[in-house]
């Protein structure tokens, strides 16, 4: 295991072990915090519940917009949003009235049948995403990037009679958790002892952001597809570059393989625009969304392009993916995409908070090594030096601010796309306290 590995493993881990230091800053309560007796105890809690997390000592009950309260009555400023996913906020009124009218009516009848809005969506989406005309639909991303894996492999079997296919993706990555997900996941500290969750001979590897790489894989392997994020998010808020892009692109066209893009936490407009391969214009054959496609309610998408529409009946299925309810959810943020502003809300605040992150980064040019990312997808690197990222997140917490590591040195902004800007100025004022003290 790397030390960067081993540094990340201890900051998490000592990070979930620590007590509140400090109560965040009081402010009005959200409502009476009363949590349920039964689940308000950690302890309680960690008897019944597997330890697959390391859990930070909050335990959330309610929230509003971009406020979250705790079962102490403390709130606290939402910039996690569930990692990526709740981009209108807690209880918002749209979502709200979607998904109760929908449960009022039918909220799931399985892929037997024909489901009116599951149509409704996936024109949505065709209609809004250029050179994609079919959509499948699971539960999560994970599931999404499964789809497209399965999908590829057909094709390059079916239509290009290539011999063991394999999928290319980039150091850094994260596409699910999956077996096949894992394997395409090109970080060894997910793979299990000795690897045993990983499936051989699925997936080979290159270096994100580097063409010579890429083409040296595109050598050496029958390449099925190329499934790359337009934004690495777990690995560290890394940007795809457009010469790269552009060279997949390329790559893909002249062997037939499937230029496939996971926008699981980039999509949706996270990034200011509604998909990440917007900002360097490079048309994939295949794309995988979730996370914010359902505003919070578990909904994913595998959305391909004619030539790669090979699934026929029985070849990938799922019992709850595109349910009515799911689906209203998703036409719900879809609304708030189309009449209310929401991306452009993305983009302006993403500005806004990308500005106050590097005057910090000059500020304090010995503790903040870069600041990177799109819109309201933002990473703060740290030096090492600090003790990791999960140990800045505490201490942000302890202040009021909810945030999230992606990777050993990196804190991630990734708030609703609600966010206002009063809010952001709150949030870089909480982080001008936290680095003096780092």
């Amino acid at each position: 295991m790397s030390k960067t590995a081993v540094r990340l493993l201890c900051s998490i881990a000592a990070a979930a072990a620590l007590a509140p230091r400090a109560a965040p800053r009081p402010g009005t309560k959200l409502a009476a915090a009363t949590a349920d007796p039964a689940v308000a105890s950690r302890e309680a809690f960690d008897d019944v519940v597997q330890k697959t997390y390391g859990r930070y000592p909050v335990t959330i009950v309610r929230g509003s917009g971009c406020e979250l309260e705790d079962d102490a009555g403390n709130k606290y400023l939402d910039f996690v949003a569930g990692i990526s996913t709740c981009c209108l906020g807690h209880g918002d009124p749209r979502l709200v009235e979607a998904i109760t009218t929908q449960i009022q009516q039918v909220h799931h009848v399985s892929n037997l049948y024909y489901i009116p809005n599951q149509g409704e969506l996936a024109k949505w989406l065709v209609k809004n995403t250029q050179g994609l005309d079919k959509a499948f639909f699971c539960n999560s991303g994970g599931e999404a990037n499964e789809a497209a894996i399965k999908l590829s492999l057909k094709h390059a079997v079916q239509e290009r009679s290539l011999k063991n296919p394999v999928i290319l993706t980039a150091y850094g990555s994260f596409h699910g958790r999956t077996m096949a997900t894992i394997s395409a996941t090109a970080q060894p500290k997910y793979h299990g002892p000795e690897a045993c969750w990983q499936v051989k001979g699925l997936a080979e590897h290159f270096e994100f952001n580097d063409v010579a790489s890429l083409e040296e894989a595109f050598s050496k392997y029958n390449v099925a597809a190329v499934l790359v994020e337009p934004i690495q998010g777990e690995g560290g808020v890394r940007v795809g570059t457009q010469e790269f892009l552009q060279k997949a692109r390329e790559l893909c066209d002249a062997s037939g393989a499937l230029l496939v893009f996971d926008e699981v936490q980039c999509g949706v407009g996270r990034t200011g625009r509604l998909w990440g391969h917007e900002h360097v214009g490079v048309t994939p054959d295949v794309l995988t969304c979730a996370k914010a496609l359902g505003g919070g309610v578990p909904i994913g998408a595998m959305l391909c392009a004619d030539k790669a529409n090979v699934f026929a009946p029985g070849d990938h299925a799922t019992t709850y993916g595109g349910n009515p309810l799911a689906c209203a959810a998703a036409l719900a943020v879809a609304k708030a995409v189309d009449d209310d502003g929401l991306v452009a809300n993305a983009a302006a605040r993403g500005a806004q908070l990308e500005a106050g992150l590097r005057a910090m980064g000059d500020k304090y040019a010995g503790k903040i090594t870069e600041v990177r990312g799109r819109g309201l997808l933002l990473g703060l690197e740290l030096s090492p030096e600090l003790g990791g990222a999960a140990k800045f997140v505490q201490a942000a917490a302890d202040r009021g601010l909810l945030l999230v590591p992606a990777g050993a040195d990196v804190v991630r902004f990734v708030p609703p796309l609600v966010v206002k800007a009063e809010q952001i100025d709150a949030a870089l004022g909480i982080l001008e306290e936290c680095l003096p003290e780092a």
